[in-house]
């Protein structure tokens, strides 16, 4: 069994999870970007369901609410809107000293919703065998183009 601790409880568990969201949420609120679009949101509920998914994100107790692309659906949100929000979380775990290589693993599983949160399909990985017909054109125009500059210019 490994000794090494989770990043949950790197950041604190519980308590420290509480914390942030309580702090995030207080910020966030505020932002005129992301705040209005809580206009007609139950907060207690908000911030119990956040601070559940983030247990659940970083190693604690399961998460019991609806998955990321259905609670965010009809939100119409861009990627300002997530980025913003992001941000916000970093600076609330900032300001709560958790150190910065903590605050960058937490905003690197955050990103991991981006694709559901705005409700997009994911994007394909680079596959340099569907690929190379293009890159092999490109790298052909290149040469060719290399070659009628050298021809132009060494005259």
């Amino acid at each position: 069994m490994s000794s090494e601790k989770t990043l949950y409880e790197k950041l604190g568990g519980e308590p420290a999870i509480d914390a942030t969201v309580e702090l995030f949420y207080d910020m966030l609120l505020k932002d005129e970007l992301v705040g209005p679009l809580f206009a007609k949101t139950n907060m207690k509920r908000q911030r119990r369901m956040q601070k559940s998914f983030l247990n659940h994100v970083l190693g604690g107790a399961p998460y019991d609410g609806k998955n990321m692309r259905v609670a965010h659906a009809k939100l119409n949100l861009t990627e300002e809107h997530f980025n913003r929000v992001a941000v916000t979380l970093a600076k609330a775990m900032t300001t709560l000293g958790v150190s910065q290589d903590l605050v960058d693993e937490v905003i690197a599983i955050a990103a991991t919703t981006k694709d559901d949160v705005l409700g997009r399909e994911p994007k394909k990985p680079f596959s340099l065998n569907e690929q190379l017909p293009y890159v092999l054109v490109g790298a052909a125009g290149l040469a060719v183009g290399g070659a009628l500059l050298y021809r132009y210019y060494s005259k």
